[in-house]
């Protein structure tokens, strides 16, 4: 084969790129990216967001065999499990995925207030990111109840009781407001469109802030250029490259649920009993099992609450120069304190018995 051949199609994808870019411009969505962005804790917000497109996918496929109302809700994932094409294993792919996905987004913003990510000009995106995480953990609640299995009912007698705490706040949690829906179907919509319009919303502020203001340097690189050394390069790599190793870490969680939901059949409890209490909730919500246990259920609100705003909070307390864990030992101290707290409520959660908490 000749030279001019194997260049033919070469110069027919490029001109064919140049021609929808001149109409599109995608290319204006690419940004400098430095040689550090491509290790794995600069890519784990990539990697969140590939794994939300197999969320999204796999959900579209489960849709077409939900039915969201309490008679049929059980039954329908029954038939998605047991009958419909591929729907043991699409059900395991989102399960799992939703849990893989909430650990890379907690990561992610671990990595960030290590390397103080957060500082100025990046706060905005700090609050965004908590924002994220609030809606991630919202659809893995939304998700729970839509098994409707004991589980899954007694997360909606949790949903219902916080609501009448928020009082006329709280209408969209009551099985009252609009009669004509279950609250199940109404869970349902947060679950599709609801919670996925914000996220998506939230997605395109943090890229384009993230455009805006490039990927955070590396934390000493950063303190050398505020001590009076030269500036942190913004550039090492390439936009495609750096997309190109995202996808390919997005295809390894596909690869990774797709092996465990054949390995593993996604669990389905039995029929809601409303005369008892005998489930705990998922790894992510554990921490706040004691407080439950200790001060009642208004202390589900007030416990998130503060975690979420002592956070909110970080970006403009610490207003140091410098990012270097070593220059923030006070911040670094306060994180590991909390990191510790929460897995040690997390054992206390999964060491003790399940409590009824809510009137079933």
């Amino acid at each position: 084969m000749t030279a001019r051949a194997t260049t033919a199609p070469r110069g027919r994808w490029r001109r064919a790129w140049h021609a929808i870019d001149e109409r599109l411009g995608l290319s204006g969505l690419a940004y400098p990216v430095p040689a550090h962005a491509n290790g794995i804790g600069y890519i784990l917000g990539g990697i969140s967001f590939f794994g939300f497109l197999i969320l999204a996918a796999s959900g579209v496929w489960l849709a077409q065999f939900y039915h969201p109302t309490p008679e049929a809700a059980r039954e329908s994932v029954l038939y998605i499990m047991n009958a419909a094409p591929l729907g043991d294993i699409v059900r395991g792919i989102h399960f799992w995925t939703a849990n893989l996905v909430m650990a890379t987004v907690l990561l992610h913003m671990g990595r960030v207030y290590l390397t103080g990510a957060y500082k100025r000009p990046r706060e905005l995106n700090w609050l965004i990111g908590l924002g994220l995480l609030t809606i991630t953990v919202g659809l893995i609640f939304t998700g729970t109840v839509l098994k409707w299995d004991q589980e899954g009912f007694e997360a909606l007698g949790h949903n219902v009781e916080i609501g009448d705490l928020i009082g006329a706040f709280g209408f969209w949690f009551s099985p009252t407001f609009g009669a004509s829906l279950p609250i199940v179907g109404r869970l349902y919509i947060a679950h599709v469109v609801i919670l996925p319009a914000l996220g998506t919303f939230l997605l395109i502020a943090h890229f384009l802030l993230v455009k805006r203001h490039g990927i955070s340097p590396l934390p000493a690189d950063f303190d050398a250029a505020v001590d009076g050394g030269p500036e942190p390069s913004r550039e090492g790599s390439t936009f495609a490259a750096h997309l190109v190793r995202m996808a390919g870490f997005g295809l390894i969680i596909l690869g990774i649920t797709t092996v465990l939901s054949l390995l593993v059949r996604t669990p389905l409890g039995g029929s809601p009993n409303p005369s008892v209490e005998v489930s705990k909730p998922w790894w992510m919500f554990l921490p706040f099992y004691p407080f439950e246990d200790w001060f009642g259920l208004p202390a589900l609100l007030w416990a998130p609450g503060l975690l979420v705003g002592a956070l909110a909070l970080v970006p403009f307390v610490d207003r140091s120069r410098y990012r270097s864990p070593g220059r923030r030992r006070a911040f670094i101290v306060a994180g590991v304190l909390l990191l510790v707290a929460l897995v040690a409520l997390v054992a206390y959660a999964l060491a003790t018995p399940a409590k009824s908490h809510v009137a079933m």
